[in-house]
């Protein structure tokens, strides 16, 4: 019998804050790959390794975690102001779906030097030494992020000794600022979807809760850990080896979604893994990382563990943390009790990894909160680069 060969697709593999990625520029994607569609997501599911039963992804490129399980796709924006345009894919591990929902703020600090090296930026916007700024469109929420990428010898920075919780080894510092973070799509609302900073949520089977529901980098729905039993210093295995306490979080998340409108049924939760996310607040405690070190409580503003793609996240996504540093700056949020109340411009949490600073600035026009912008510094690192094998894809 006759096998046809593999394609072979360029392809760059990405460290982007906490996370690892699949980078492709659109045109070099097969043409019916090059829209969006079923042979575009059977493609991408294929690359990453997806649908596997036993979510190991060995036959692929993802890590078989929630991290590790993610595409991007950048072209050369057409958008007066906009240098690229980010389209970001969370693959599920065990289930053929490819959530577009939301962004991954953790590879956004991965796609100035991505589309810099690819050469997807006039030439004349890039300096030879010091700092380049990538004005990028965000496709799945459309919204703004400026990446500030530094450069030397006139070619992306990617080395330096700047130290991030849940990453091994020091890179260099990219900043973000993600603009306007509000998600105010029709589908998304207000930065508070009900108009309210907090809510009383009724879980059928499960409980009501008071939770903060907020449109800002993604949307979340906030939690007091002690509403759940816990103390805020947890780390991966106390959450993701109870599969009881996965299933009432994921109960949980579908009816905020419901309660959110971002989904009218809490049988579409099932289709929609990415978002919103759900994370759990608690004041500051000392407690112990993953990788053994101490983190006190005189050092963080309060302690946050959030969940992605149904398992705890082993640091903090970043586009979390943006909904995180939002939350804080606006008084009366769970995020913001938290962390002691009152007017805040930036706040260090800590998270299973370890701690992260977040700045935002809120105020309240005409009694509507709104954010200008959310900062926070990541790094990323170029793993491989050159093309990425995959069997040929049938519809």
């Amino acid at each position: 019998m006759s096998f046809p060969h593999q394609i072979r697709i360029p392809a760059t593999y990405i460290r982007g804050g906490t996370s690892k990625g699949v980078f492709f520029a659109l045109q070099d994607l097969p043409a019916e790959a090059q829209q969006p569609g079923v042979y575009r997501d059977k493609l991408l599911l294929r690359v990453i390794g997806s649908p596997d039963p036993y979510q190991k992804q060995i036959d692929g490129m993802g890590g078989a975690t929630s991290s590790t399980s993610k595409t991007v796709i950048l072209s050369r924006s057409s958008r007066p102001g906009f240098d690229v345009d980010y389209l970001f894919g969370q693959v599920s591990i065990d289930s053929a779906f490819v959530d577009w929902s939301g962004n991954c703020g953790n590879l956004s600090a991965a796609v100035g030097g991505f589309a810099i090296s690819k050469g997807l930026i006039d030439s004349d916007r890039i300096p030879q030494d010091g700092i380049c700024r990538v004005n990028i469109w965000q496709a799945n929420i459309g919204k703004a992020i400026v990446a500030h990428v530094p450069m030397r010898g006139g070619v992306v920075q990617e080395t330096g000794d700047f130290e991030l919780d849940g990453v091994t080894f020091p890179a260099a510092e990219v900043q973000l600022e993600f603009m306007d973070p509000a998600d105010d799509s029709d589908e998304g609302g207000a930065l508070f979807p009900t108009g309210n900073l907090v809510d009383e949520l009724d879980v059928p089977g499960i409980g009501r809760f008071a939770v903060s529901m907020i449109n800002a980098g993604i949307p979340t729905v906030f939690l007091n850990a002690s509403d759940l039993g816990y103390s805020g210093t947890e780390l991966q295995e106390a959450i993701n080896n109870n599969t009881d306490a996965l299933m009432r979080f994921e109960r949980i998340r579908a009816a905020a979604a419901v309660k959110m409108g971002l989904i009218k049924s809490v049988e579409e939760a099932a289709a929609r893994q990415h978002t919103p996310k759900i994370a759990f607040v608690a004041p500051p405690a000392d407690y112990t990382t993953s990788s053994g070190r101490r983190v006190l409580a005189s050092e963080i503003d309060l302690l946050v563990r959030a969940l992605s793609m149904g398992k705890l996240h082993h640091a903090m996504m970043g586009t979390a943390a943006v909904a995180i540093g939002t939350a804080a700056a606006i008084p009366g949020t769970l995020v913001n009790s938290a962390a002691g109340g009152g007017d805040r411009e930036s706040v260090v949490f800590g998270h299973p990894s370890g701690t992260l600073r977040v700045g935002a600035r809120a105020e309240q026009r005409d009694g509507q909160w709104t954010v200008a912008k959310a900062i926070m510094s990541r790094s990323a690192r170029t793993l491989m680069d050159g093309w990425v094998y995959v069997p040929p894809v049938d519809l």
